[in-house]
């Protein structure tokens, strides 16, 4: 049994001409201490997909249809009774701005604490002893002292470091990390990378990573899914999708990545993920594509999600 899996997931919001899926029937699944990386571009569905798993979704945006199964558990309408042991316990979440995912008017260490009463039921003295090891443990210097600080005293590496700590302070199965170091410097990105790395071993955390860089992705996740316009287009391998990828869109995502052992320069996609009332009819990326035809106007067959290597693709069909 996966750790998670989710099936026909189907979110919807309303436009002008009528409600349309902005995340449309998406199926995945994450097998325990597995890492999968969610990749595409901005508007992609890629946060709203993560918030759907919590069941903490914008007032906009309604689950219409599809699972969500955790350990063999359904989450989709589950009370919120049920749910508290899940959000923050056993699914942890690092948001993309640890700054604004903070309380600014509470201590770090209190906001940590928290979570260690809640679910893991700890006393004070308990909490702040699991506190300051849980700060060193995601690599943060002199932890006594800095539980006593407020956000706006550290560093945006150190916030992301305590939001690190948070997501782990329920000792969950999964953590969720939607695009949590796009605001990092490089230096500090690779830091918190490496912490993770070391994390993930030593705790078994299955992990799904949200993110429009390849490379972080190639650095953290076993497997990814390329996500576009609310759909799996490319499901595979990291490093077998990376260097052969079948969807187009895939193929230009990698075109677009520098490389140092290459002399062509980087190529763009054409064009910008579409708003959803003007998403096209069959193949939602075809508006864009060099290699769409007259079969595109239908829509591919979904890619399964315990597919080895599969696109979402009437050119993978012909293969």
């Amino acid at each position: 049994m996966p750790l998670l899996e989710v099936r026909e997931l189907t979110l919807e919001v309303d436009t002008p001409s009528g409600p349309v899926a902005v995340v449309d029937r998406l199926s995945l699944q994450i097998e325990r201490a597995a890492g999968l990386g969610l990749l595409g571009e901005s508007g992609c569905g890629k946060s709203l997909t993560a918030l759907a798993l919590l069941q903490l979704l914008p007032a906009a945006v309604r689950l219409t249809g599809g699972s969500i199964r955790f350990d063999g558990q359904e989450l989709v309408g589950m009370g919120e009774r049920g749910l508290r042991a899940f959000r923050g316990g056993r699914i942890g979440m690092v948001f993309q701005e640890p700054g604004a995912s903070l309380n600014p008017v509470l201590r770090v260490g209190g906001q940590v604490e928290e979570i260690l009463a809640l679910h893991q039921g700890l006393g004070r003295a308990a909490r702040g002893r699991a506190c300051e090891q849980l700060f060193a443990e995601v690599g943060l210097p002199d932890p006594a002292r800095l539980a006593r600080r407020y956000p706006h005293e550290l560093s945006g590496g150190q916030q992301q470091r305590v939001a690190l700590a948070i997501a782990l302070a329920g000792e969950p199965e999964l953590l969720i990390a939607d695009e949590p170091t796009t605001a990092l410097d490089v230096t500090v990105q690779a830091q918190v990378l490496a912490r993770l790395r070391v994390l993930r071993r030593e705790r078994g955390l299955a992990l799904l990573w949200i993110s429009h860089d390849l490379g972080v992705v190639a650095e953290t996740c076993e497997r990814v899914a390329v996500m576009y316009a609310g759909r799996i287009a490319e499901l595979g391998p990291v490093r077998e999708l990376f260097a052969a990828p079948r969807h187009p869109y895939a193929r230009g995502l990698v075109a677009a990545v520098p490389r140092l052992d290459r002399r062509e320069a980087p190529r763009g996609i054409p064009g910008r993920v579409p708003m959803p009332a003007d998403f096209p009819g069959g193949c939602r990326f075809r508006d864009r594509c060099g290699d769409a035809h007259a079969a595109c106007a239908e829509e591919p067959a979904r890619v399964a999600p315990t597919a080895a290597h599969a696109a979402a693709c009437w050119l993978e069909s012909a293969r």
